[in-house]
Formats: structure tokens, C-alpha cells, sequence
């Protein structure tokens, strides 16, 4: 049986110091940042979905403990293992599959990880779910974590891409008032995907709230609308995004200026 140190032993060997330096500045590990204490070693996503895709069998056990790894890319690789294992899952595969990840959600605590995995997982399960079982995404969305909130906005890029935008577009709503830069670029960027598909029910939601949306949402909504109404609703829009000093979901005071 493969064990998590299998895998550990094949992403060491693709670490690469000098590469490792770029994303520990890019994902803000410094103290008081978002990312404070993450560690990467180096490893480029493809690689890593080369090595989920050797290893996607891997066991639930072996998965928990690379997901509680000090190490990104050692995180990042367990949540594409769920991903990747989910796609292919019976439906009681997928039920266990969907309760880890929930279980085990605090692990999921940085944008990438959130972005790579909340789709295809939790998305994937609730699309053809009922509104009842919808409803964990509002709870979310109403979590004091950031990345907790992340996962209930990308959540919905599953929804999207197979053409329902209503709860997106609610919890774009909900959002409205979120003072973390990373919640401003998310909700834009749903909004965009879903203009994308439905141009009408993007704008009717610009129409209604460009004047309270945060600068970065209303920038990341609008990036693909045409240069006219790019400048209306720029207009029309009252700039409170920027620089917010908060908590990060360490506990301890931060100022998030243009993060990722």
C-alpha cells in the first residue's frame, strides 16, 4: 500500500530551491500575513498534478496526513488527490470523499488551495443538490475564516460552468461588505465567469450594486465588458476598496493591500 511518505519522497525529488523562493513572496508567508509559516519547496502545479494523478488511490488516512503538512505543496497535492479521486468516485466514494474535505476544511488555508479544489469537490457535489443542502455555502460565506468564505464563492464556478448563476450571484451580495482584498477578487471573478455566459444577469448586478461594491470586485467583474461600459461603471461606482487593516485568520493584525 502506497503511504504518504511515497509521496513526500517523489516531491523532493522535483524541489527546486530557487523556484521555491518565488512563491513563499508571491503567497505572503511573512509574519502577520495571510500565508504566515508556509513553507514550499519548489514544486510547479503541473508536477503536482502529475504526481495526485500516480497517486490518487492513495488512502484517505495517507491524504489527511499530507494535508496537515507544514509543506504547500505537500497540502496542495492532497486536495488534487480529492479532486482528482472525486471525478472518478462511486456516489458513496463521493459522500466520504466531500465529509473529509469538510472535516478537514481549516486545512484548506490559502487561496490556491481553495481555488484548485473547492470547484471540483464541493461544488461538483452540490450542483445537483437541493437548496437545503445549498445552504452549508451561506453558512460559509457568513465564516469569520477567510478561506472559508473563498470556498463558498469558488464553490459556485461549478455551478456556473454548468449555467446556474443565482447563488453566486447571492453570495457575490453577501460579500459586498467583506473587507479582505482576496473576497473583493473572488466575487469579481465569479461575477465575470457568470458575464460571461449571461451578460443581462451580470449587469443587472452591477446596475444594483457598483456604487457599494468594493473597488477590486466592481475592476474584477467588469475586466471583459466592453471599454464604454467599463468607464460607466466606473463611474458609477464609489471606490471603498484599497487598503483595510483586519484580522488574517491567524488571529493577529495584518494590512492586505493587492493580494491574490
Amino acid at each position: 500500500m502506497k503511504k504518504a511518505a511515497d509521496v513526500r519522497k517523489e516531491l523532493q525529488s522535483m524541489a527546486d530551491p530557487d523556484k521555491a523562493a518565488i512563491p513563499q513572496r508571491f503567497f505572503k508567508t511573512g509574519p502577520g500575513e495571510y500565508g504566515e509559516g508556509d513553507v514550499f519547496i519548489g514544486v510547479m502545479v503541473p508536477q503536482s498534478r502529475q504526481v495526485a494523478k500516480k497517486f490518487s488511490q492513495l488512502p484517505l488516512g495517507e491524504v489527511r496526513t499530507l494535508l496537515y503538512s507544514r509543506i504547500h505543496e505537500e497540502r496542495l497535492l492532497a486536495l488534487l488527490i480529492l479532486a482528482w479521486r472525486y471525478g472518478t468516485a462511486s456516489s458513496r466514494e463521493k459522500e466520504d470523499i466531500v465529509k473529509f474535505y469538510l472535516d478537514h476544511i481549516k486545512q484548506v488555508n490559502n487561496w490556491d488551495l481553495v481555488d484548485l479544489s473547492a470547484p471540483n469537490i464541493l461544488g461538483a457535489h452540490l450542483v445537483d443538490r437541493d437548496n437545503r443542502q445549498r445552504r452549508l455555502l451561506y453558512r460559509l460565506t457568513k465564516s469569520e475564516n477567510v478561506w472559508e468564505r473563498r470556498i463558498a464563492i469558488l464553490a459556485t464556478y461549478h455551478f456556473i460552468r454548468n449555467g446556474y448563476f443565482s447563488d453566486t450571484l447571492k453570495i457575490a451580495e453577501m460579500l459586498l461588505q467583506d473587507r479582505h482584498d482576496l473576497m473583493h477578487k473572488a466575487a469579481g471573478w465569479m461575477l465575470r465567469e457568470v458575464g460571461k455566459r449571461d451578460a443581462a444577469a451580470e449587469e443587472a448586478f452591477l446596475e444594483k450594486h457598483c456604487n457599494v461594491m468594493p473597488r477590486m470586485m466592481l475592476r474584477y467583474a467588469i475586466e471583459r465588458l466592453p471599454e464604454n461600459k467599463r468607464r460607466r461603471y466606473k463611474k458609477k461606482g464609489r471606490s471603498i476598496g484599497g487598503r483595510y487593516s483586519q484580522k488574517n485568520t491567524s488571529g493577529t493584525s495584518a494590512t492586505y493591500v493587492r493580494s491574490c
